[in-house]
């Protein structure tokens, strides 16, 4: 259940459904099996799995959600394959060329026959809404993954003002300053993995792994007027992550501290220490949220 990537929006209005009124009406877009001629489907199910019942789950102020998708497994390769042998044997026995136009009816007749029979690929995606802080926090590695579930939140609900995270100052020019020299929060501290590029389209990429990043080979690429768009950071003691220009936050570790923590609570049962885990993860990650958010100068101002 502990979040391994970050993609955070701003909720651009209050959130005041409660737990129980959010459950309602998620029901109405409750995952269901993928149908034997889809490709996909993609719904609500309790983030405590299958057996519970709730569609969500609060703590501390927070609501957790889980979306479940199914996809068809039907690989391009295994469909273009099968498509040419079906083309040459039409053309072989009717001595005639396939045109495209044909070609491409026959390929959706192939996928058709071949669709019951696909395998079915089962992934679960998660969230929460932070009632207090206003943030709809996104557990996905990719902002298109993370745009998919809050579109169907979205849809799901009929509107949900949100935006993603913007702050005044630019997360790269932050980041570069400090390899700069600049002085950072003392809550962050650098480790030994970035990326730098070019401002000019197309230009450079430097990546550098378990290397001191503060060097004079760094520091040579800097003064050539690249930017720092990745930075691995810890924060206090209780996270490590990368910091990407779009704020995303990718590898998110809860380090030793908070695990601690979470080991120490007893739970009887695996709804408790999901409970449990849940509490502390988001109150570590609003702190975090918030001063991240401060270490760029603040939220961007309305336009």
């Amino acid at each position: 259940m502990w979040f391994k990537n970050l993609q955070i929006f701003k909720l651009l209005t209050p959130f005041e459904q409660t737990p129980e009124a959010l459950h309602e009406q998620l029901t109405e877009r409750a995952a269901r099996d993928c149908g034997s001629l889809e490709l996909s489907s993609f719904g609500w199910q309790p983030p405590l799995g299958r057996g519970a019942e709730l569609l969500t789950h609060a703590a501390n102020g927070c609501v957790m959600i889980c979306a479940r998708r199914e996809e068809r497994l039907l690989p391009a390769s295994v469909v273009r394959e099968l498509l040419d042998e079906k083309i040459a044997a039409l053309e072989e026995a009717e001595a005639r060329k396939v045109r495209r136009k044909e070609r491409e009816e026959l390929k959706d007749e192939l996928i058709f026959e071949l669709l019951p029979r696909a395998f079915v690929k089962s992934s679960r995606h998660y969230a929460y809404i932070d009632t207090e802080a206003n943030w709809l926090v996104v557990d996905a590695s990719s902002a298109k993954r993370a745009e998919e579930l809050v579109s169907l939140l979205r849809e799901t609900l009929g509107t949900l003002p949100a935006k993603p995270l913007d702050v005044a100052q630019a997360p790269a020019s932050v980041m570069t300053a400090w390899l700069n020299g600049a002085e950072s929060s003392a809550e962050f501290l650098i480790q030994d993995e970035c990326e730098l590029r070019d401002t000019v389209e197309a230009g450079g990429i430097i990546r550098c792994k378990q290397q001191d990043l503060e060097g004079d080979e760094l520091r040579t690429h800097l003064e050539a007027g690249k930017q720092v768009v990745k930075l691995a950071l810890e924060w206090g003691e209780r996270l490590g992550f990368v910091l990407s220009d779009d704020l995303s936050i990718k590898r998110l570790k809860f380090l030793d501290l908070i695990l601690e923590e979470a080991a120490s609570a007893e739970a009887e049962d695996a709804a408790t220490r999901f409970d449990v885990d849940f509490a502390l993860m988001s109150l570590e990650l609003r702190r975090f949220i918030a001063r991240l958010v401060e270490t760029c100068g603040g939220l961007a101002e309305e336009t």
